[in-house]
């Protein structure tokens, strides 16, 4: 998962730069691209490659902690809300 995200960050930054020289070149299937438009498709995928950098590594750190120190206390348990008796 963290080499897919690599791999994604290098091909926005690719896009990201040829998508500023020529527009034309990176949106090729729109009517009229604009450096705007690559500059949001390089943001949507700059944030899809930087979740998957962090999902990557939290599951990384998950497999190297050993089964004995997940304990129950480290898993969040939901705790029901007392709400004040009404008057």
């Amino acid at each position: 998962m963290i080499t897919a995200a690599i791999n994604i960050l290098i091909y926005t930054i690719i896009f990201f730069l040829i998508g500023m020289y020529k527009p034309n070149w990176a949106l090729f299937f729109m009517k009229k691209p604009n450096r705007f438009m690559v500059m949001v498709f390089s943001i949507v995928f700059f944030m899809i490659a930087a979740t998957l950098f962090g999902e990557g590594e939290r599951r990384k750190k998950l497999e190297e902690t050993p089964a004995s120190k997940v304990s129950e206390d480290s898993v969040p348990v939901a705790s029901p809300v007392v709400k004040p008796g009404k008057n």
